[in-house]
């Protein structure tokens, strides 16, 4: 009798468990997409021309089956129920919904993956944002439920989004491309920094591919592992910008409370202007580089891509600090109230300067008008005529240098290969699989052979033109600012090594967004921000993607 008892308590157990660890997401079927891909054939941006959406190496099922165990105590009654405590909610607002009792850290934990799963599993919706999940991001959200935040770092127990260049300890960072798909790293310097704050790292996202600098003329945010990455605005019909296209997509999809993304020249600005986010690129050196895939030392950085301005401060804080493995870190400000300055800043008198070449575009002839109803003064400008040549020369040798670098410290002992030429002849080994679009820009870079002086006088002379394109405005105007469209100019602020803070301003006719794009001096990113939440408050731009709601 007693062993039928026992039996009896086991069985009952074995059904308890297996009801609590349901499949909450079911398994994701690859679909025939040859239609979707026809229907973009004739897409008039030759950038919306697919050849390939569904990732034909990342295994979906993997994804959900991190989500799935996380949440097998988590329903869609949770999530309707708990979502006016997190949609559109900026992290203060969810911190106080925290300390009130109405949400915990691991609810809003498992929100996100719910989210995810949600939207990702559906291939009518699926934007391809997510490469990686972190399986342990519950149970790390249940420690931050043991202490409540009460005051460290707002960042505490906000799940974060990471793109897949960033060395993340857990998950492989791949740079999108096949040949990293296994790579495994320890924690870059600013994930690191994210941690010592509390901050939970949810998941890797998808990019284009090796930040894109692989291919010409293809689609932004198309990567080897995870597919095509698609806009929540317009699916198969507005651009996602690159190359942080993922981190992009994702914000605007609510999958988290923030995203980390990188640019080299306006990878962070113009995925966050197509998704109408806020992006900051920071001064280079503000932020640490370690333990994230290079294009360029020179001219790298990772940067925050968050909803509003508020959240843009809190993570960019919390990233902050100088790292002992980068260089350009060395004597960075240090201890600057990002977050606690931000009501002070105001459009009044405000002296902001107006690219001429840019007033054909009507939003920004808007924008500007606002500014000037706010107390603003704008003083229009001929933007000066640059010796830019070279550009693309100075990321080729300094990939060439600083990619084998990377990979001698961070990759994989089973990834042997360290130089481009060797790169380049692995892709071409499956060129339908690891490179569907080409590799002429790859390619194109194993051709660059600059001496050490060659390279240095190429930086200088790129750095002292983009300087005089944003100074000599500047300075005979005493301009706080000037103002620029989406990732526009990217390129001369990343040789000038100056910050740029992108926010909503807008919709073209066709639903597309578009951001307002503030440019300072090195490290005025307290400044840019200040000036950012002043513009946001009073435009109210941003909306989110109704097919998201």
């Amino acid at each position: 009798m007693k062993k039928q008892i026992i039996l009896l308590i086991l069985i009952c157990l074995a059904l308890s468990c297996s009801q609590k660890l349901r499949t909450v997401i079911s398994p994701w079927i690859p679909y025939d997409e040859s239609e979707e891909i026809i229907e973009n054939a004739d897409h008039e941006s030759v950038r919306m021309r697919y050849k390939i959406i569904q990732s034909q190496i990342l295994d979906k099922n993997r994804l959900w089956k991190d989500i799935n165990v996380q949440i097998s105590d988590f329903s869609e009654d949770d999530y309707q129920r708990l979502k006016p405590l997190i949609f559109e909610q900026n992290i203060p607002e969810i911190q106080s919904h925290i300390q009130s009792g109405k949400l915990t850290y691991k609810a809003l934990t498992q929100w996100y993956l719910y989210r995810i799963g949600k939207y990702e599993n559906d291939r009518y919706r699926m934007l391809n944002a997510i490469v990686a999940i972190n399986p342990n991001a519950v149970d790390e959200a249940r420690e931050k439920d043991k202490n409540i935040f009460s005051g460290d770092h707002p960042i505490y127990g906000m799940p974060i989004l990471i793109k897949d260049n960033i060395n993340v300890e857990g998950m492989p960072t791949t740079a999108g491309t096949h040949l990293l798909r296994n790579n495994e790293a320890s924690d870059a310097f600013i994930i690191e920094k994210i941690k010592d704050k509390g901050g939970i790292i949810l998941g890797k996202t998808n990019l284009s591919e090796w930040a894109n600098f692989l291919f010409l003329g293809g689609p932004n945010g198309f990567s080897a592992i995870g597919g095509q990455t698609l806009n929540a605005y317009g699916r198969r019909i507005f651009d996602t910008g690159g190359s942080s296209s993922g981190s992009g997509v994702a914000m605007a999809a609510h999958y988290a409370a923030a995203a980390v993304g990188t640019e080299t020249s306006g990878s962070i600005l113009s995925p966050s202007s197509k998704s109408s986010l806020v992006g900051l690129k920071p001064t280079v050196g503000l932020l640490s580089r370690s333990g994230i895939v290079p294009i360029s030392s020179t001219l790298d950085t990772p940067g925050p891509m968050t909803r509003n301005v508020i959240d843009n401060a809190i993570l960019l804080s919390a990233m902050s600090g100088e790292d002992p493995e980068d260089a350009s870190t060395r004597d960075n400000p240090k201890n600057k109230k990002y977050l606690e300055m931000l009501e002070s800043g105001t459009l009044k008198g405000l002296r902001v300067g107006v690219n001429k070449s840019l007033l054909r575009d009507s939003i920004y002839r808007l924008n500007i008008e606002k500014i000037k109803s706010y107390g603003g003064i704008a003083v229009e400008f001929e933007p000066e005529r640059l010796d830019f040549d070279g550009f693309g020369n100075l990321l080729s040798a300094d990939m060439r240098i600083d990619l084998p670098n990377y990979l001698n410290k961070h990759a994989s002992d089973d990834i042997e290969l360290r130089t481009m030429k060797e790169i380049v002849e692995y892709n071409k080994q499956d060129s339908l699989l690891r490179i569907p679009y080409g590799q002429a820009r790859f390619f194109r870079a194993t051709t660059v052979d600059l001496s050490t002086e060659e390279l240095n006088q190429l930086k200088s002379r790129l750095n002292k033109e983009a300087v005089r394109f944003f100074e000599t405005p500047m300075e005979e105007h005493q301009l706080d600012v000037i103002l620029s469209v989406d990732n526009r100019n990217a390129g001369y602020a990343a040789a000038a090594k100056y910050p740029c803070l992108t926010i909503p301003m807008g919709y073209r006719d066709s639903g597309q967004p578009t951001g307002l794009t503030f440019i300072a001096r090195p490290f005025e990113e307290d400044k840019l921000l200040k000036i950012g939440y002043a513009f946001e408050q009073v435009t109210k731009e941003r909306k989110f993607p109704v097919e998201y709601n």
